[in-house]
């Protein structure tokens, strides 16, 4: 038997739609229809809604078949002009409308139904976008007044983020988790978190079952954070007798007072 063609696909989720008054579910649905589609087209990405065998309504969210080779471009630069436009759509809401704040996973594989009924790749990209590691990423969000929480697919981040085709978005933007779903005990898949604005390590206080931001497994390596884009790493030379490492972002004066000399350690690009 042949494989079946595979697609880039984009699963997305409203937080907390059932919560919303039954007459407004239908005008706030359209708004998140809207802005995503005004989103594809500032990313040159096609608008799967226009062609029924990519694209899937589950009423809370839908799920989105693209060309597999625009795959990276549904990370970046997709996914920080989501969470820029969300932010301004939140900006003009009205106090009557509820807020919307989205999950959404990015995978990749074959899909056997153009009528979208199966297939792996598809359950998939479900399971990511219900799995517990994002829906505590988007306690980040909320943190930080973020309104979205991304998961990507081992694949997906191996291939795009891992491989250097999002130019905007390294390691060190991402933490790596295991996707579980509570109703689906056989889940259990590596996936990669990302809340647009926060490096992986700021993220990983929020998933309660995963490593220490400190450790490698965390997706927090420093050999690729770009300089004043994450947490500050700095190892002294061999002969200077000692080591400072932090593991989470330092502002300001926070220690500038006390140390006379810090060499960073990254790699020049």
């Amino acid at each position: 038997m042949d494989i079946p063609a595979e697609y880039a696909l984009l699963a997305f989720d409203m937080e907390k739609y059932s919560r919303i008054p039954e007459a407004k579910m239908e005008s706030a649905r359209s708004e998140v229809d809207d802005l995503l589609t005004n989103v594809l087209a500032d990313c040159a990405l096609p608008d799967p809604q226009a062609l029924p065998e990519t694209y899937k309504d589950a009423g809370d969210g839908a799920i989105l078949l693209f060309p597999p080779s625009v795959l990276a471009r549904i990370i970046d630069p997709f996914l920080g002009r989501l969470s820029a436009a969300l932010l301004r759509h939140e900006q003009h809401r009205l106090a009557s409308s509820p807020v919307v704040r989205l999950r959404v996973s990015v995978h990749a594989g074959p899909v056997p139904s153009s009528r979208l009924r199966g297939g792996n790749a598809l359950i998939d990209a479900n399971r990511l976008l219900n799995s517990q590691a994002v829906r505590q990423a988007l306690k980040a969000a909320k943190a930080t007044d973020t309104l979205v929480a991304g998961v990507l697919s081992e694949t997906a981040y191996r291939r795009c983020v891992h491989g250097g085709y999002t130019p905007q978005l390294t390691p060190v933007h991402f933490l790596q988790a295991t996707a579980r779903v509570s109703d689906k005990p056989d889940f259990e898949a590596p996936c990669h978190i990302h809340v647009p604005g926060m490096t992986g390590a700021a993220v990983a206080p929020y998933l309660t079952d995963e490593p220490d931001p400190g450790s490698s497994v965390a997706g927090v390596l420093p050999e690729s954070s770009p300089p004043g884009a994450g947490p500050s790493s700095a190892a002294a030379a061999p002969d200077s007798g000692g080591a400072i490492q932090f593991l989470a972002p330092v502002y300001g004066a926070t220690v500038g007072a006390h140390i006379g000399q810090v060499h960073n350690t990254y790699p020049l690009r």
